[in-house]
């Protein structure tokens, strides 16, 4: 599925989840449930920034092929830390397989951190494609972001 309609089904969800009611019907045949939440993993500002931050990757490291990621499929959180007392800064692990513009498909996985923008203001992203760390940035096969 292209990004486009998975945004626009994310959206139909969750626009479904604002009316809907989160009671259930005791019917004999007929049961509301309300639809899970979409994760920060999909969120299209992050996807963005990784793209960005990829093309200025493989332009900028020696010996990586000139590719871009075109789509991001099978996006899926992978652990939550949360906000605590010993550990102040709230992180999202993600992963997902990203085409890319030679046609091959690679594994991406990629952590949300919450405050840790510029100066503090908004969220952070860093991510790992599996093959492009020739620097061992993330121990080489991205071990550290999974």
């Amino acid at each position: 599925m292209s990004r486009f309609v998975q945004f626009a089904m994310a959206a139909i969800v969750a626009a479904g989840s604002l009316f809907s009611t989160s009671t259930v019907s005791m019917a004999a045949d007929f049961i509301v449930r309300q639809a899970a939440p979409v994760s920060l993993c999909a969120d299209q500002r992050f996807l963005k920034k990784i793209v960005h931050r990829f093309d200025y990757q493989v332009r900028h490291v020696p010996n990586l092929p000139n590719v871009g990621i075109t789509d991001f499929y099978d996006i899926h959180e992978t652990r939550y830390l949360p906000q605590a007392e010993r550990q102040p800064i709230a992180r999202l692990y993600c992963g997902a397989r990203v085409s890319l513009t030679d046609g091959n498909m690679r594994d991406i996985w990629y952590l949300i951190e919450g405050r840790m923008g510029f100066a503090g203001m908004g969220d952070n992203v860093e991510f790992c494609v599996a093959g492009f760390d020739r620097w061992f940035v993330y121990d080489g096969r991205c071990r550290v972001l999974r």
